[in-house]
């Protein structure tokens, strides 16, 4: 049996990624951290260490006692623990010590390259779980109004040059008008400020940043992101196809019609690495 390393971080999509390898007859090995993974992930893989964040060795050394040559990245890590939680161990610190800052990109880049000096390759996710990449298209009953498209479009520029600068994949606008940028709160408090001063009909965009590395930090959408915006009254939801995780999307879907909001996904633009 094919064995695959998992890196699991928070929300539901290590459980995702989990039961898609068992289900392709792949033996998963997991690493979950402390205060993020959700327990559950114990059940579905056949084996699991848990470590604190930053105990990047304690993690590799599990991966090679396994015999593990090939591992994914999944779930997000909530940024403020990194200043609860953070316990590194002295292989962290050293990669800490040489980026200029610590980024999601940088810091991710960095450590798949150390898992690789130690022989074990990070994968792009969506190889084993590509049927929950957005699909092209509206995904709504209804489409986006022409006002709407027009907010897509300015939201779309500022959350590429937000991505390029590494800090966050969500903005939120209306009339053309720059409301909420996301950064350390992560992506359904951004909507939520956002909403508050749109008062209504605010449109949520969330793309890849430019360049991608699809080996980890895709930006991810569910049921979460559709009960932010229904807090605040927001209108649309504008992802990049092919290039963004939908947890649970029909349920996703159905909630967005009830509510008269319109979802739609198009293409990026940008290459990919990974």
């Amino acid at each position: 049996m094919t064995r695959i390393g998992l890196v699991a971080g928070s929300s539901q999509f290590p459980i995702l990624l989990a039961q898609a390898a068992r289900k392709n007859g792949l033996s998963v090995s997991a690493v979950a951290l402390e205060g993020e993974t959700d327990p559950a992930l114990a059940d579905l893989v056949d084996s699991l260490l848990w470590v604190k964040i930053g105990q990047l060795q304690k993690a590799i050394d599990f991966f090679k006692e396994g015999r593990i040559t090939e591992a994914v990245m999944a779930g997000g890590l909530n940024k403020k623990n990194m200043f609860r939680g953070f316990d590194p161990d002295a292989r962290a610190l050293a990669v800490a010590a040489r980026l200029p800052h610590l980024n999601d990109d940088a810091l991710l880049r960095a450590m798949a390259e150390e898992f690789a000096q130690d022989g074990i390759k990070i994968k792009p996710t969506t190889e084993f779980t590509p049927e929950l990449a957005a699909p092209e298209g509206v995904l709504t009953r209804r489409s986006p109004t022409a006002e709407e498209t027009a907010d897509i479009e300015f939201g779309w520029r500022i959350a590429k040059a937000l991505g390029a600068m590494d800090v966050g994949q969500c903005v939120v606008v209306r009339r053309r008008t720059v409301l909420a940028l996301e950064a350390i709160e992560g992506s359904d408090e951004t909507i939520r400020r956002g909403g508050r001063l749109a008062r209504e009909k605010a449109v949520v965009v969330k793309v890849c940043k430019p360049n991608q590395d699809l080996r980890f930090d895709l930006p991810c959408v569910g049921l979460g992101t559709l009960a932010a915006m229904s807090e605040v009254k927001a209108s649309v939801l504008a992802l990049e196809a092919g290039r963004t995780l939908m947890f649970d999307r029909e349920e996703m879907i159905a909630a967005a019609d009830r509510e008269g909001m319109a979802v739609i996904a198009r293409q990026g633009e940008e290459p990919c690495s990974g």
